[in-house]
């Protein structure tokens, strides 16, 4: 997001139901790859996304609610959370009516995802296993993982259990204190802290649920920690 955030109720309404105009040109053509480097080192070269496909990927609304107007855009870098600690990666900057500063978006497209391990959950009880909503962070010193965990209205929250292997690191989410009754059909988001016995290293963080890795960004979306 832009650093100061958004001005106002409108505007954060609008990126999260993902509603944006376009009003001024896009490069039309990039490099053809860019390159993932890990502050502990190493790198990965991967197909980089034109600024059209990139802002596609931001614009999936066109309702009457309130929109953000991008006005151009210019090729940069930005910095995020990857199963492999921070990494510097291709950004499109995205100018945004009415900011300073620019709306940030990752400019490569993921590479496949490795085999998954295990199968995906069929029919379990959110309160024996959940999906979860994604990476937000590995502790700089490697120990911990911070993941986002859905959980309703009408539960304690979720927990999120860990088992850990020499190739990755099993993430299981549920939700705790389920109610029984009616109850709004709202979902809601919870980060949670899961501490390792060792540091994450090279494995995998794993989602127990879909026994995928744990994407980075949208729920079931590609996830820039694949290698």
């Amino acid at each position: 997001m832009p650093e100061s955030a958004f001005r106002n109720e409108a505007d954060k309404r609008a990126y999260e139901t993902q509603n944006f105009v376009l009003h001024g040109e896009l490069p039309a053509t990039p490099p053809k790859d860019g390159q993932v480097k890990w502050k502990s080192g190493g790198s990965l070269t991967l197909p980089l996304m034109g600024a059209q496909k990139t802002y596609e990927s931001l614009d999936r609304n066109s309702s009457n609610g309130p929109h953000l107007t991008v006005t151009g855009a210019k090729l940069g870098e930005m910095t995020l959370a990857t199963s492999r600690g921070p990494a510097t990666v291709p950004a499109w900057l995205f100018t945004l009516e009415g900011y300073d500063t620019p709306l940030k978006r990752v400019a490569l497209s993921p590479s496949n995802p490795p085999e998954p391990p295990i199968k995906p959950a069929q029919e379990v009880s959110t309160s024996e296993l959940a999906p979860l909503g994604g990476l937000v962070e590995v502790a700089g010193d490697g120990r911990s993982v911070t993941v986002v965990a859905n959980h309703g209205s009408c539960d304690d929250g979720p927990a999120v259990d860990v088992l850990e292997t020499g190739g990755s690191v099993v993430l299981s989410a549920s939700v705790v204190g389920t109610k029984d009754g009616p109850c709004p059909g709202a979902l809601r988001r919870e980060k949670v802290t899961v501490k390792l016995d060792r540091p994450v290293g090279d494995r995998v963080p794993l989602d127990a649920f879909t026994g995928r890795p744990v994407p980075h960004g949208e729920p079931n979306g590609p996830s820039p920690s694949w290698s």
